[in-house]
């Protein structure tokens, strides 16, 4: 571990500024939110930004607003912070479910929604809910300001579309249609500062209570170079009936729809094999949901 290299730091005040600040460094310009990254990075020497640009001072990137068709959370929302919203625990549970298990306390009380977004780290907690949920981010730069499925965002591991000029500000969630029904499930080592081994979000929405299966996202995370969509199993999913039968099923095939390595934390036979297990977990907790047991 190396001594922080030089750098300036700049405390933007509002958007406009640090944009401006952004392009005007271009690539020798980063973005500092919770810092729980780019700092260590710092350290190990992995980079060397001229100037930090912190969004900490700017209005309106640290809350939840109501949007016309469900909520915007901005990307310098403190990750424990989404656990004292009772709108998330209740309409958006998979969210809270994944900050619950992020990291340690202290990561939590540091970390921003955003930065674990950006990061693009194949094992990070929040993108697979997100994607579950079928979340957008916002992009800005001077000047301009665009829209991405999380799904096209991330690219691979420390990839992501976001250009050298935009900061990302807010996610944009859809309020979850009637009959929807979702879970996150982690496996982990120990209950604390842990990566996952493997992780799954499911969420499903019926066509009424009693109802055949009109959309279905089973998102995997540690399986791939990035949290990818299990297509076979959600594929199997729509238009049926939820039955034990066909949650074993979906989840069989989530075990082929991924490319897991074998590493430190889990061999890929192993990984696969639970993805089978936390899958159908996930989706039968979703139906439970939607029944109200």
């Amino acid at each position: 571990m190396h001594l922080l290299p030089k750098f300036d730091f700049y405390e933007a005040y509002d958007m406009g500024e640090a944009c401006k600040v952004l392009a005007e460094m271009k690539s020798e310009g980063k973005i500092i939110a919770g810092g729980t990254d780019i700092m260590v990075n710092m350290k190990k020497g992995l980079l060397s930004p001229k100037c930090l640009i912190s969004l900490a001072r700017i209005p309106g990137l640290s809350g939840i607003e109501p949007t016309s068709g469900g909520i915007a959370i901005g990307s310098n929302l403190i990750v424990s912070k989404l656990l004292e919203f009772d709108l998330i625990r209740k309409k958006y549970n998979l969210l809270s479910k994944a900050a619950s298990v992020l990291g340690s306390p202290l990561i939590r009380n540091r970390a921003t929604i955003g930065g674990n977004i950006v990061t693009a780290r194949p094992a990070a907690d929040l993108p697979p809910p997100l994607m579950a949920m079928g979340a957008r981010v916002v992009l800005k730069s001077k000047g301009k300001e665009r829209e991405l499925a999380l799904d096209d965002f991330l690219v691979g591991p420390g990839q992501t579309k976001i250009k050298s000029t935009e900061i990302l500000v807010s996610i944009i969630v859809d309020e979850p249609p009637p009959f929807t029904g979702g879970d996150y499930i982690k496996l982990m080592h120990r209950n604390a500062l842990e990566i996952a081994i493997v992780a799954v979000a499911v969420q499903i929405t019926l066509d009424g209570p009693d109802g055949s299966i009109k959309n279905a996202r089973v998102i995997l995370s540690s399986v791939a170079p990035k949290a990818i969509h299990a297509v076979s199993a959600e594929k199997v999913l729509i238009g049926e009936k939820p039955t034990e039968k066909l949650f074993k099923k979906a989840a069989a095939l989530a075990s082929t729809d991924c490319t897991p390595i074998t590493d430190i934390r889990g061999g890929a036979q192993y990984r696969c094999a639970m993805v089978e297990t936390l899958t159908h977990r996930a989706l039968s907790a979703a139906l439970r949901q939607i029944k109200g047991k």
